[in-house]
């Protein structure tokens, strides 16, 4: 106690000095001092894009005046308060203080109305009336004598839909606009889920974020807060379900006690607008020992996914459906019982259709055909199973097809299927972690690979109708057509950034804004992105945005270029093994797919060959049956050709081969450099996480050209072209490598 109690004038001149480094720590953190970003706090990527950091000085004051309070119209609910609460977060967080509650409109107040709230508002009634369940309208008006910014909708969960969306345009400047409407939308499609490959002892298959976010061991009794937050960064974007588990699926999924887990993370997800659905193995009933068989004809099988339908429902009344996975890679089905794919579905969708639930069953199908010379092009296979059941499933029965036809290659083809079955309801299956794209240690922007897929013309019917035409049910010419959604394979994990790394962070709000608005520039949902993510300032966000923008190019030039695929290592898909050729199946063999002799390379899927090509419409099938006319990128995918082959480019293929693996190296260095130059500009420990992760990526990239160089050119004799360099080391090197503890093969 010594020195106790001190002098009054040493005590203020103490306190005014503590005060006055607080208020300059604050001008810092503003990034108000020498007009430079904050030298960041700490950031750990846990906030996701919805961190709210200040505005700047002059944003924020011309926010202040339109946001003085935040008024609830509407009728209390749990969805209303999350709106409101998620207001005052973002509100406090933009403005530097939170807005005050009030009751009634005031001039300046923000307003959450549904449409029954407003009376006969002419000017906002007539443009409810168009925006459906989940859309919203964010309009500067006037209302009960106060000009306010009202965010309406004709459901609750709009009117939280609206206030993620207004927070996004503050920041990303859409806000700002003259007009009275600042903001209007509607999602294109009605479901919009992620699939978790998770498992029930928390390990994730193709996860690279740590474990699984659902701690099933503790559930239900303790529920980890993080689901609220996993719930506010789904519906910042529409996501609206969540499938908990992985679609190789445990039949303890759908025991009492894993019913009760489920429950209790719908609880927490339910405000937030997002059903919970559950993977469930084919044949659950038979390997619990309370049928005889899974044979979807059999009646006493029926009768037990009646019964389970009901007791899952009484648990989770808002239960959204089941996905399933049958009769590939192993996986149980109905063709087990000489059954085919609709026979399965429609008797799961009976005993879900009284609770108002869906099947979604994938596509993803090998054949099952036990003698390697019975097994067709593995491209093929999926429509040659599903294209004859076109208008053969029940009405709530949607088909989930992957983008490509073989298994989320770095680049593919559209799947064949999308535009051939008018009939049916498709699902598109995206991959958002990236087993094939460097897991979570690569930057690849996946948003360049969602556009491409969903802007695809797939020509059915000799018409322009693109991929997320037929997703949206415009295929068949009626109103309401065949409505699917988008499903995104989630790379969500226990891991601090949720994704393992924090630019992975951005192919799940890629995925979730696409998914609402399958029209959306990929580069424009970047530079959200990064605006949200890394910083207000233009220096920042659109060097970053250019560097994602680049990122799943370069990565498919020093992996697959050309239209190259499935040559990475067996198993766990890490690193180059193009080599491999001695698996049990020649479809799980690189060799099988790039078919690299002396003669050539390429898998030749014309009509001299597999004639998979012949799967798509006619105009799109004629265009790929020629190499002159087949796009460069795809080239190999559909043609085996002469390693002299003259390309567009003037190169011979093999010159062009080294060429794009070379390009490859060089960007993935420049990215490094490029991300070298932006480290200044952000915060710390972001900043150098991806660093590292950049370095190891421009490392894995040289691999990649090393190894697949020196074994392509052993295969066919060549020398590398003039001027380029051999690999680091000889082709036995590369064949030693191993990784046996690789993450993700669940």
């Amino acid at each position: 106690m010594q020195g106790f109690p001190m002098r009054r004038a040493a005590a203020l001149s103490s306190t005014r000095f503590f005060m006055v480094r607080l208020a300059l720590l604050a001008l810092l953190c503003a990034g108000l001092l020498h007009g430079a970003p904050a030298a960041a706090a700490e950031e750990d990527g846990y906030r996701l894009w919805l961190r709210y950091e200040p505005l700047p000085a002059s944003q924020r004051e011309r926010l202040r005046a339109g946001a003085t309070a935040i008024v609830s119209l509407a009728p209390d609910s749990p969805t209303v308060r999350a709106a409101r609460a998620e207001l005052e977060r973002g509100l406090g967080g933009l403005l530097g203080h939170a807005p005050a509650p009030g009751t009634t409109p005031r001039p300046g107040s923000v307003v959450l109305a549904r449409a029954g709230d407003l009376g006969t508002h002419a000017e906002v009634q007539p443009r409810l009336r168009t925006l459906g369940p989940e859309g919203y309208l964010v309009q500067r008006t006037r209302l009960r004598g106060a000009d306010v910014t009202l965010i309406a909708a004709n459901t609750d969960i709009g009117l939280l839909y609206g206030s993620f969306a207004w927070l996004r345009a503050l920041q990303t400047g859409a806000a700002d606009k003259d007009d009275a409407t600042i903001l209007t939308s509607q999602p294109a499609l009605p479901r919009r889920l992620l699939n978790h490959w998770d498992n029930l002892d928390r390990t994730v298959e193709r996860g690279y974020a740590g474990e699984s976010i659902w701690n099933w061991w503790e559930l239900p009794a303790i529920v980890d807060p993080r689901y609220t937050d996993y719930a506010r960064a789904n519906a910042s974007l529409g996501i609206n379900g969540a499938v908990l588990n992985n679609v190789n699926a445990k039949a303890e999924v759908l025991g009492a006690p894993f019913i009760a887990k489920a429950a209790a993370v719908a609880a927490v997800l339910r405000p937030y607008g997002i059903r919970v659905y559950l993977s469930v193995r084919w044949s659950t009933p038979l390997e619990l020992k309370e049928t005889r068989s899974a044979d979807p004809l059999d009646p006493d099988v029926a009768a037990w996914w009646r019964r389970k339908a009901d007791e899952v429902y009484r648990a989770i009344p808002d239960f959204g459906g089941f996905l399933v996975k049958a009769n590939s890679e192993g996986q149980p089905g109905p063709q087990d019982y000489g059954r085919n794919h609709a026979d399965g579905a429609n008797m799961l969708a009976r005993a879900l259709a009284p609770h108002g639930g869906i099947v979604m069953w994938r596509a993803f199908v090998y054949n099952p055909a036990a003698h390697p010379s019975e097994i067709s092009d593995r491209a093929a296979q999926a429509y040659d199973q599903f294209k004859p059941l076109d208008g053969k499933f029940d009405a709530n029965v949607i088909v989930q097809v992957k983008n490509g036809p073989i298994d989320f290659q770095p680049r593919e083809p559209v799947h064949p299927l999308f535009g051939a079955m008018p009939d049916t309801p498709l699902m598109m299956e995206f991959q958002v972690t990236k087993e094939y794209l460097g897991f979570a240690t690569h930057l690849a922007y996946l948003g360049p690979l969602f556009q491409e897929t969903l802007r695809f013309d797939t020509r059915a019917g000799g018409r322009t109708m693109t991929v997320a035409q037929t997703l949206e049910g415009k295929q068949s010419g009626k109103v309401g057509g065949k409505v699917g959604g988008m499903a995104g394979v989630a790379n969500i994990g226990s891991s601090r950034n949720w994704s393992g790394s924090d630019f992975d962070q951005a192919n799940w709000y890629a995925f979730g804004r696409m998914a609402w608005d399958p029209s959306l520039d990929a580069a424009a949902v970047a530079r959200e992105w990064a605006t949200q993510t890394w910083s207000y300032e233009r220096r920042v966000t659109e060097p970053v945005a250019d560097l994602m923008m680049r990122s799943r190019e370069a990565v498919v030039d020093y992996m697959t270029p050309l239209g190259l695929h499935h040559i990475m290592g067996t198993g766990h898909h890490h690193g180059p093994a193009p080599w491999i050729d001695g698996l049990e199946r020649p479809d799980w063999n690189p060799v099988y797919y790039h078919r690299a002799g002396r003669d050539g390379i390429g898998f030749d899927r014309t009509a001299t060959g597999s004639n998979a090509l012949a799967q798509y419409a006619p105009d799109v099938a004629r265009r790929y049956a020629d190499p002159a006319t087949t796009p460069p990128e795809l080239l190999l995918w559909f043609h085996h050709l002469r390693w002299d082959y003259r390309m567009p480019s003037g190169r011979t293929l093999w010159e062009d081969i080294v060429a794009h693996y070379d390009r490859g190296v060089a960007e993935a260095a420049a990215m490094q450099a490029a991300w070298d130059k932006l480290r200044p500009l952000v915060d710390a420990r972001r900043g150098d996480d991806v660093a590292r992760r950049l370095a190891v990526q421009h490392r894995e990239a040289q691999w990649w050209r090393d190894a697949c160089l020196a074994y392509f050119s052993k295969v066919n004799g060549l020398p590398l072209p003039a001027g380029s360099t051999a690999p680091a080391h000889p082709l036995e090197y590369y064949r030693a490598l191993a990784f046996p503890y690789a993450p993700g093969r669940g």
